[in-house]
């Protein structure tokens, strides 16, 4: 299972997207307010009403996935109930997932140290990592970063195919016309 955060004035391609391919590709995808209310305004005025609540989330993700945007990740940052579940699921070995601004909030735990990693341009130095890179998308161990709205679907069939595998993944791709047949 993957849990989405969301946080007011998180950036909705960077949540809507992922969601939409992992349950494409047959992932159980729940979505959680870091606030006591379901209902989340996204950085362009969307509101989205959660599955549940950091308060009453019961434990049992696979990944753990921040959208970025702001100030959705400022939010994310100051959020000690959830800072504290992700040094948890790290530190148990569960995957870690950001795009855009979000890999700054693993970046500023420490939990980034030995690891390659991306994020929207100019956030670099927020991120305290090994090595820094352009691509899209970049897995490193157990850890996904990506760029920004624009790379939403490049990681999230980044993710599907580690959860899911290469096959299942390029399949959906092709069916959603992601990356167009060849001959």
């Amino acid at each position: 299972m993957v849990t989405v955060f969301l946080a007011e004035g998180f950036e909705e391609i960077e949540a809507v997207t992922p969601i939409d391919i992992l349950r494409r590709g047959g992932v159980e995808v729940r979505t959680c307010s870091i606030t006591d209310c379901r209902v989340v305004c996204g950085a362009h005025g969307i509101p989205f009403t959660a599955d549940t609540t950091l308060s009453e989330l019961s434990d049992g993700e696979d990944v753990i996935l921040l959208p970025g945007g702001m100030p959705g990740t400022v939010h994310l940052k100051e959020c000690k109930k959830l800072a504290e579940r992700i040094r948890k699921h790290h530190a148990e070995g569960g995957m870690l997932a950001a795009i855009c601004a979000a890999p700054t909030v693993f970046g500023e735990m420490g939990l980034l140290r030995e690891a390659r990693a991306t994020c929207y341009p100019g956030m670099e130095d927020g991120l305290f990592c090994k090595e820094t890179s352009v691509e899209k998308s970049v897995l490193s161990g157990r850890i996904l970063t990506s760029r920004g709205a624009g790379t939403a679907a490049d990681f999230a069939f980044r993710l599907l195919a580690f959860l899911k595998g290469e096959q299942v993944s390029a399949q959906l791709a092709k069916a959603m016309c992601f990356e167009e047949a060849e001959g």
